[in-house]
């Protein structure tokens, strides 16, 4: 006769279910290994995955930039010293279907003529530093460029624009406008310097800056007149929101100045639909009149 001790098989002396668990504990051990090894293998591709994709949004979607000076005050915060201005999203995929329209505001390559008189950005000047540089604008990360600015439209191709009526307005088409959005700041002149009439060709615009009196734009640029207007062709997009810093996050407002002044008063508006109305009113009277006398006579 065989001794058996209690919970042990006569042949082999294991516990079955004791070896079931050290073989899935050694599975899930090799599993995990593997999927460490697996990403480690991944996380090159994954990397470069995203580069391609930030590189491609910004090259046809939306890119981020920085606002260097203060001629958009106080709609985009910018600075001229050591500062942090605004970071904001710029829409480029808007004028592949649109034309640049009144009271947008705008990011665009400086034409020949212009020359940035706000803001020069130191470039560097070790080879590092510009690799640096050129891979961070890659990836979203923005810096000043003294070869694009912002500003906002103020006049399109076939139209005529001047400064200023009596009561210091900027004249477009000969009716004044209606800019909320003007700043000027402490310390500088209220009235607005005046510019002789230009007449925009088709296929550019007449921008200023929102700073009206700290702003070199289409007034002074490339000596003023039509040196200073900005081909369409010349703009990257339409400035959206200002992502950065968090305690500006908001939209970037695009009221139309024409709208107000140059469109039709709110009671021509009505007129049609009054006249409509109007017109009605005596048809319907004169139908429920004739429906009663039919009841009466028996035919309704």
């Amino acid at each position: 006769m065989v001794d058996v001790a209690p919970g042990r098989g006569p042949s082999d002396g294991e516990d079955p279910e004791h070896e079931e668990k050290v073989e899935r504990w050694r599975a899930s051990t090799r599993r995990k290994a593997a999927k460490k090894g697996s990403f480690w293998k991944e996380l090159p591709i994954l990397v470069g995955v995203a580069v391609l994709l930030a590189v491609l949004i910004q090259a046809f979607l939306a890119k981020v930039y920085m606002i260097p000076s203060e001629s958009m005050e106080q709609t985009l915060h910018g600075c001229t010293g050591e500062c942090f201005g605004d970071r904001v999203l710029v829409d480029k995929l808007t004028y592949d279907f649109t034309e640049p329209e009144p009271g947008d505001v705008v990011v665009f390559h400086g034409p020949d003529s212009w020359i940035n008189q706000e803001f020069t950005a130191p470039e560097p000047t070790d080879p590092v530093s510009r690799a640096v540089r050129f891979a961070g604008s890659l990836l979203g990360f923005p810096t000043a460029n003294e070869e694009d600015f912002v500003k906002r439209v103020v006049a399109v191709g076939g139209q005529t624009v001047k400064c200023c009526d009596d009561q210091n307005r900027v004249l477009v088409d000969g009716r004044p406008l209606d800019e909320p959005y003007v700043y000027r700041a402490p310390g500088r002149s209220t009235a607005q310097e005046s510019f002789a009439e230009v007449r925009v060709p088709e296929g550019f615009l007449f921008v200023l800056g929102d700073n009206r009196n700290d702003s070199c734009d289409s007034r002074c640029q490339g000596g003023g007149g039509e040196a200073g207007l900005v081909p369409v062709d010349n703009v990257v997009g339409k400035a959206r929101v200002v992502v950065l810093p968090p305690s500006r996050w908001q939209g970037v407002g695009d009221h139309d100045p024409q709208a107000v002044v140059l469109g039709a008063p709110a009671w021509q508006d009505a007129l049609p639909a009054g006249a409509g109305l109007a017109a009605a009113w005596p048809v319907l009277l004169v139908g429920r009149r004739v429906r009663a006398r039919l009841r009466r006579s028996g035919l309704g």
